[in-house]
Order: structure tokens, then C-alpha cells, then sequence
């Protein structure tokens, strides 16, 4: 199969496409031909999994854009939906054929999958659906305040919420979130919607509910709901305690009353903000320093996306919120997006976001796209592990970003809200299951409100929200997750566990904990999730005595970095 060049191809129209998926699809299948057939498949896919990609981009990097968004809207309506026709029926004839070829027993299974919950009906609503993900987008994009007679976004806020002066950071807090409140309205309708599509998805495609739907939809062969709701409990029984213990500590070196929300960012010991980098070209340097340590060949996937401009990384009004990465599979490249603001955050965000990329590039080698489509509960196994990896490096002595005192500090930070993290992930996880289990309950936002109030409260007891109620309730809707992707947060409380996994070899041997790492990001998704972990050198779990193993490495690790922390 003949393909023109990518750029020209982004331009076409579906009916100069539809002639290669009509030319793969009258083709008859054979042992001695399949291979060929795939590599074309698999060609063309990349070609138009690209131009989705690209076009997305630059939705995102400036949601301003009209023309961007207009090219997006043109290909959501007239291409994407006709090529997931196409798609499904090279599936099904691939599947149907009864050949399997080697490395494709799990792409089979998923294929499998697919086609049971394939309804063309639906393809016109999972437009529509895209669609209200843009709207969302701009909407938060837009939210911007002023501060000291400047503007900001809502994201540049942040590093005020680290200034040591009480006032300041509530001040901050306060103007943010009241800004972030004033969008309920919009948002609300963007909800409604995207309740009223997805439950008629769910219907088309003949499945109970939404959630069934997506867990489908998602490829969840491995856990079922009853096992995340096992995996509450156990957070609720590990977790919880250990997060009150480092809020409680918190609040008492901070010498507060109660702990307010304003309070979680900053330093409790009244020490500086860290700010490890003046810009984003010194985030870039001192980053790829840093992967030089970790592994040589991994620095250098990083040194070629520094040289192809395939890192976008400052936050600018008109930006889409939040961080990604995503690839771009005809020219095998990842491309990462975030918004840098000069905090440590950002630090953690490239690095969670480069073991994104390092899984793509590990990932290219496999000869068919259908071999790389991994799952989401490892995908982010790779990007949190390469947190953890990279830890030991963030001093200057490595080329990073900090002095032995400030590294020491920013690993406790990170190791603290990991642990605070898993708490919040269930919240998440935990409401997303409410929503689809009661979806006419969830229409209304004052029930999600008092949904989302009671689970803070169950996971989330220590912050002292009195008098900030409306702030607290209205949580969910400042979760992009929930809004966007829906059913897609547990995957980070699993992916955790598997890093501290991982992390934990790394502590006996560093070397041999990355080549396994390597070794597990390479195979794709050509084995299950717990082969994939396996591989990595990790358990796939989600109960409470796996949970206690990591969150007791965790506080032992901040026991130990805490003298080199305080040093004078």
C-alpha cells in the first residue's frame, strides 16, 4: 500500500481515505499473507491515529484558536466517524479469519471486545461527546483573575499558595476558587449532557449501564467494580491513618488550629518555596541531566524531543488546563504538553510525563499499532515509577534542579502526596461510581454536591472546611476526570502501587529495577496487566497488605530524608 505523504494526507477528505480501507477489506486472508495485510492496517491507522493527534494538539496549546478548533470539529465529524466503521470491519475480518498472529493474542481479545460493543449509532454521540470535552476545555482555559493589578490564570496562581504569609495564600485560594465556582452554570449544562450521551451509549450498545459500557470500552478484563471498591476499603483502612498522621504533623510545625485549605502547599517549616527553575528551557536542561542518570538511552528518547519541538511545557492564557502525552505513531514520536508555572510540581509533571514518552518510544519498535495500544492501569505505571526512578538525581550534583537539603525536601513533598493521593483517587473513583449507578440522581449537580461532601469526609477528614462548604462540595467539578474521561483515576491509585513497586527494587538495585522497567514498557500491550507488572518486577494488587508494604517503605524513606532535609 502506496501512502502520500503525512502532511498531505492530514488534508484530506474521507473520500480519498475510504479507497485504502475498501482495498484492505476485499482482501482475502491467509497465513502467508496476513503479515503484509497488518503492516498496511496498521500503516494507515497510524496515518489517521497521527492527524487525530495533531489536530487535537493544537486545540489545546491555544484553545483560542478558531481555525484549530474548526479543522478538529471538520475531522470528529466527517472522518473520525467513518473511520471507526472502517476499523471495526478490518477488525472483524481479522478476527473472524480465525488466524492469530504472533504477539497478537491480547490486540485479539481487545478486538474481540470491541466489536461486541460496536453500534454505528453511536458514533454521532461519541462526536458530540468530543465536542463537550472541548467546550469544557475552554471553558477552564478562559478563567483567569486578578491579582496585584495583573492578569493570571487560575494555574499561574498556584506558586502563591506556597508563600509562607497565612494571609497571602488565603487570599489566593479565595480568589481562585471563586473564580473556579463562577463557571458552575456553564459547567453544569457540559454535565447534563455528557450524562444524557453516555447513558444513551450505554443503551445502544445494549449494556446495563454506562459503567458497564466503559468497562468494556476500556479493556478491564483483569479487576472488576467490586474489586475498586475492595481497593476503598483497603485505602480506608492503610491509607487514611497515614495521611492524618502527615496532615497532623503538618499542622503542628505550621502552629495552626486547624489545618485550612490554603495551608496544604506550603512549607510547614516556614522555609522558602522551592522554585527549581527560572524557565522552561532550564527545565528542559536540567531535566535531561537528570535521565542521563537514570539511563543513558532513555536521555536520549528526552534529547530528541528537546531537538524536534516536541515538548510544549509553559502555561499561557488560552492554554488547555492540565498535562499530556500523547504520540504521534506514523512518525514515532511522543509529544508532551503541560503548564509550567517555576514549582515543584512542575518537576514531578515532566518527569510523570517523560515515562509517558519513554513508553512510546520503548513501545515503536513493535511492528503493529495494534500491539501498542497499552493498558491504562500500566501505562501509568510507567510514567509514576519514572518519578520515583529520577529521584535519587534532582540534586545539582547530577546536573539537577537542587541542593542535597532542597532535594531531600522535594522527595518528602512528593513521597507525602503520594501517599495523600491514594485517599483522593478513592473520592474520585468512588463518585464516578455513584454517577453511573445513579445516573438521574447524578442529573442534578446538588446531588453530587452532597455525594462528593460525603466522601471527602469519609477519605479526607483532617482539612478544616468550615465555612467553605460550597468550595468543598463542588470539588468534582474542578476534576477534569470526571468531566473528560470518565473511569479513568483508579488507574493512578494501581499505577502507584506498582511504582513504589518498582521504586522499591530500585533501592537494592537500580540498574536491574530500570532494565525490567524497560523490558516491561517495550512489550506494549501484548500481555495481560499482570504479566505486564510482573515484567516490570511488580504485583498487580489492590489489597490492603500489598497497600501497608508500600505506604510503610514510603514513611521510612521520609523518616530517613528528614535530618538531611532540616540540616542547617
Amino acid at each position: 500500500m502506496q501512502l502520500p505523504d503525512l502532511t498531505e494526507f492530514m488534508t484530506w477528505p474521507w473520500e480519498k481515505i475510504a479507497p485504502y480501507y475498501a482495498e484492505l477489506e476485499k482482501q482475502d486472508l491467509t497465513a502467508a499473507n496476513v503479515l503484509d495485510w497488518l503492516a498496511d492496517w496498521s500503516r494507515l491507522s497510524e496515518y489517521l491515529y497521527e492527524t487525530y493527534s495533531r489536530l487535537h494538539v493544537a486545540t489545546t496549546v491555544d484553545t483560542t484558536d478558531q481555525k484549530a478548533q474548526q479543522r478538529f470539529g471538520a475531522f470528529l465529524e466527517n472522518i473520525l466517524p467513518e473511520a471507526r466503521k472502517a476499523e471495526q470491519a478490518l477488525a472483524k475480518k481479522l478476527v473472524e479469519s480465525g488466524l492469530e498472529p504472533e504477539g497478537f493474542r491480547i490486540p485479539l481479545r481487545n478486538m474481540r471486545a470491541e466489536i461486541e460493543l460496536f453500534r454505528e449509532e453511536n458514533l454521532p454521540l461519541q462526536v458530540e461527546e468530543q465536542k463537550l470535552r472541548n467546550a469544557y476545555d475552554q471553558i477552564v482555559g478562559a478563567q483567569t483573575v486578578e491579582w496585584h493589578y495583573r492578569e493570571y490564570t487560575v494555574s499561574q496562581m498556584r506558586p502563591f499558595l506556597q508563600d509562607p504569609d497565612r494571609a497571602v495564600r488565603e487570599e489566593a485560594w479565595r480568589l481562585m476558587t471563586e473564580r473556579q465556582l463562577k463557571d458552575r452554570g456553564p459547567l453544569t449544562a457540559i454535565w447534563q449532557q455528557m450524562l444524557d450521551l453516555r447513558q444513551q451509549m450505554a443503551a445502544n450498545a445494549d449494556k446495563p449501564d454506562y459503567r458497564a459500557f466503559r468497562w468494556q470500552q476500556m479493556g478491564r478484563f483483569d479487576y472488576t467494580p467490586d474489586d475498586c471498591r475492595a481497593f476503598h476499603r483497603a485505602i480506608e483502612e492503610v491509607v487514611v491513618p497515614a495521611a492524618a498522621e502527615i496532615l497532623e504533623k503538618r499542622r503542628q510545625r505550621l502552629g495552626v488550629e486547624t489545618l485550612r485549605p490554603w495551608d496544604l502547599d506550603v512549607d510547614p517549616l516556614g522555609r522558602p518555596p522551592l522554585r527549581p527553575f527560572r524557565d522552561v528551557e532550564e527545565l528542559k536542561a536540567k531535566t535531561e541531566a537528570i535521565f542521563q542518570h537514570v539511563d543513558p538511552t532513555l536521555a536520549g528518547y528526552y534529547h530528541t524531543m528537546r531537538q524536534e519541538n516536541l515538548l510544549d511545557l509553559d502555561n499561557r492564557k488560552g492554554k488547555a488546563p492540565g498535562g499530556y502525552c500523547t504520540d504521534f505513531p506514523a512518525s514515532k514520536r511522543p509529544f508532551i504538553f503541560m503548564n509550567a508555572v517555576g514549582v515543584h510540581d512542575d518537576v514531578q509533571t515532566m518527569l510523570h510525563e517523560s515515562g509517558h514518552a519513554f513508553h512510546a518510544f520503548e513501545s515503536f519498535a513493535l511492528p503493529y499499532i495494534h500491539q501498542r495500544e497499552v493498558p491504562m492501569e500500566f501505562a501509568e505505571v510507567a510514567s509514576m515509577s519514572m518519578e520515583l526512578l529520577a529521584s535519587p538525581y534532582l540534586t545539582r550534583e547530577y546536573g539537577g534542579f537542587y541542593t542535597p537539603q532542597e532535594a531531600a525536601r522535594a522527595r518528602i513533598e512528593h513521597l507525602e502526596r503520594s501517599i495523600l493521593f491514594w485517599p483522593y483517587m478513592a473520592v474520585v473513583d468512588a463518585f464516578q461510581h455513584w454517577v453511573y449507578e445513579h445516573p438521574e440522581e447524578a442529573h442534578d449537580p446538588a446531588e453530587c454536591d452532597r455525594i462528593w461532601g460525603q466522601l471527602w469526609d469519609r477519605f479526607m477528614p483532617v482539612t478544616d472546611w468550615r465555612g467553605l462548604e460550597d468550595a468543598k462540595v463542588s470539588g468534582w467539578m474542578r476534576k477534569l476526570h470526571i468531566f473528560k474521561y470518565p473511569f479513568y483515576y483508579v488507574e493512578y491509585g494501581l499505577a502507584q502501587l506498582g511504582a513504589v513497586q518498582v521504586w522499591a527494587n530500585a533501592l537494592e538495585d537500580q540498574a536491574g529495577a530500570v532494565a525490567a522497567y524497560r523490558q516491561a514498557l517495550a512489550l506494549g500491550g501484548t500481555v495481560t496487566l499482570p504479566e505486564l507488572y510482573a515484567t516490570a518486577g511488580a504485583k498487580f494488587a489492590m489489597d490492603a497488605a500489598t497497600l501497608r508494604q508500600a505506604v510503610d517503605l514510603m514513611l521510612r524513606v521520609i523518616a530517613d530524608l528528614e535530618p538531611i532535609a532540616n540540616a542547617d
